[in-house]
């Protein structure tokens, strides 16, 4: 398997379409940072993740995780990359110098984390939920546990997790048994097992910090019930140096269809120490801070694995000899109309999705960052309702382009030495975990459009009139301009219908949410496209402004249309099929 990172393409969103140097620089804490350092710092971690990363990939798959007597051994070579990982400071990269993290944006941030995942999605799990942890500590507990727990997990000395499911509670987190009894020193005892856990237990760091539900016994049944606990594998002294083991243990890891090399743990806590993070039985208040930072980061996932599967498919596509082409009677299957469309759709899509992807990480910055209190407020509410869209349409579209990647290479695609077949399995996961895609596209529709009467879904029809209100003579860009307008029409007038049917077809509604969602995610698409083609200048080159303007042309004319008709699908309803018997399903 091979990879480039797409530095070209992450620069020019960085630099023209975004403009990150600029849209941040109102705030203190990066009036240091230039262009030349988010590109330095992007050309090293595109070095990390090709030479050190990717060769470990394929046998990470091969072996996975081993597990015995309670003790979790990653494949070979993850320990050194993690090590060097670590001490080259990606772990910090985000974090906040006070506790040792190097103060970056978190919109460069992404970026690294896209390589990583295109890389090594097995290891990238690992750095990731310790960044969800981090940044969940971070904004709710204690000064003193922040002092004791934030620095190690910046260095990565210390890993994290974030431990919610059980075995009859998935998404139904209100079910929770997990249970916690206060003490006499402040702490509490966690008792409960958890499933599912992402490196719950493995061999890359010295400690590792678990984010538990669990509830009290004077817990109100119910969400409403939960409380967050942190819970350490070995516990430390008031110095932050580690003593004696906690009473948690793994007690099995899952066998996968995917990511084999990233531990997926059974925890058993019993009477395990742990300390409130926040107020009691409000929990799970706080961990979505967590849970949303990671929804994104699995939607990068998506991201990732499609621009992995693109390069290998192309690459593919141009040294396979197959067929009669216009031109010759032996030709490469790139010369094939077939080829070139799924080729196309896996780059349309991936393209999108990293702008949109950096786009939020601009607003993550903003909503944490900027002093005035409206830009912070307007930035949270924009990640507020395109969380649900980037991770629900990055994973679906990300897993499709990996399929479309297998297809293209055929029989050879199907074997496992030439990789697609992992991207594929890897790939799939990501629909799944932190809250499955279809559970986000009731988010969406629910809560997001239909309760809120369209007032977060207004933020993002203003942003796409702002970018249609621009005039522009490109032709591909005119194209799109005008169609655009016209599926903005279609899709505001779906909202409405929601929002008018929400509180009479509650239930029977929400059979259109994925197709509402995946309506949301190519007007979202048809924008970024608009930004890009808007932002394309001499400068860039002829043939990236070529290949710019044939992609959004393709967008426009292939993909576009969806819209409509995933609108009307959403408007017919799905009445007769709730009345049915279950018989009938």
């Amino acid at each position: 398997m091979s990879y480039q990172a797409p530095l070209e393409e992450m620069n020019y969103l960085v630099k023209q379409v975004f403009n990150v140097e600029n849209t941040l620089s109102a705030i203190d804490s990066f009036s240091e940072f230039d262009i030349e350092l988010y590109t330095t710092v992007l050309e090293e971690a595109a070095k990390f993740s090709e030479n050190v990363l990717l060769p470990i990939n394929h046998e990470g798959d091969e072996i996975g995780c081993q597990f015995e007597n309670g003790q979790v051994t990653t494949p070979p070579g993850f320990k050194e990359a993690y090590a060097e990982f670590c001490q080259s400071g990606w772990q910090g990269t985000s974090g906040d110098p006070e506790y040792g993290g190097q103060g970056l944006p978190k919109t460069i941030h992404l970026l690294i984390e896209e390589m990583i995942f295109s890389t090594n999605t097995s290891f990238c799990l690992y750095p990731s939920l310790t960044n969800g942890a981090y940044h969940a500590i971070r904004a709710h507990a204690s000064d003193t546990i922040k002092q004791l727990y934030l620095p190690p997990m910046l260095e990565g000395r210390w890993a994290g997790t974030m431990a919610l499911t059980e075995p009859h509670a998935g998404s139904d987190l209100g079910n929770i048994k997990t249970k916690a009894t206060e003490q006499t020193d402040g702490s509490y005892l966690v008792s409960g097992t958890k499933i599912f856990i992402t490196g719950g237990e493995h061999d890359l760091s010295e400690n590792i910090i678990h984010l538990v539900l669990a509830k009290l016994p004077d817990a109100p049944p119910g969400p409403k019930g939960i409380s967050l606990f942190l819970v350490p594998k070995i516990k430390i002294n008031e110095h932050g140096e580690l003593t004696e083991t906690n009473q948690v243990s793994c007690g099995s890891i899952e066998h996968k269809m995917g990511i084999k090399a990233s531990a997926t743990c059974v925890m058993n806590f019993d009477e395990a120490q742990g300390y409130l993070i926040g107020e009691k039985h409000k929990g799970l208040a706080c961990m979505f801070t967590m849970m949303n930072l990671e929804r994104l980061s699995i939607g990068v996932q998506g991201i990732g694995l499609a621009e992995t599967a693109y390069q290998l498919s192309r690459n593919y596509a141009i040294e396979r000899k197959q067929g009669k082409s216009q031109s010759a009677k032996l030709a490469s299957i790139i010369e094939h109309a077939d080829i070139r469309r799924m080729l196309l759709e896996q780059r349309v899509h991936t393209e999108a999705a990293r702008a949109l992807m950096v786009f939020m990480g601009t607003q993550i910055d903003l909503q944490y960052h900027h002093q005035d209190a409206a830009i912070r407020e307007n930035a949270a509410s924009l990640m507020s309702l395109l969380t649900p869209i980037a991770k629900a349409f990055f994973t679906d579209k990300g897993y499709e382009a990996c399929n479309l990647g297998l297809q293209v290479l055929g029989g050879h695609g199907y074997i496992r030495e030439w990789g697609l077949e992992q991207l594929v399995r890897d790939a799939k996961i990501a629909q799944i975990y932190e809250g499955t895609n279809g559970i986000q596209s009731q988010d969406l529709l629910v809560r997001k459009v239909g309760l809120d009467k369209m007032q977060l879904m207004q933020l993002l029809y203003d942003e796409i009139d702002a970018e249609l209100a621009i005039k522009t003579s490109l032709p591909a860009a005119y194209q799109l301009q005008q169609q655009l307008s016209s599926a903005l029409q279609c899709h505001r007038q779906t909202s409405q219908w929601i929002v008018q049917n929400i509180e009479q077809r509650f239930f029977e509604i929400q059979g259109g949410a994925v197709d509402y969602l995946h309506a949301s995610g190519y007007l979202v698409y048809g924008w970024l496209w608009l930004k890009m083609l808007n932002q394309l200048n001499d400068e860039l080159g002829e043939t990236f402004c070529a290949r710019k303007q044939l992609a959004g042309q393709y967008f426009c004319e292939h993909l576009l249309p969806n819209i409509n008709q995933l609108c009307q699908k959403v408007g017919t309803g799905y009445q007769p099929y709730m009345d049915a018997e279950q018989s009938l399903i």
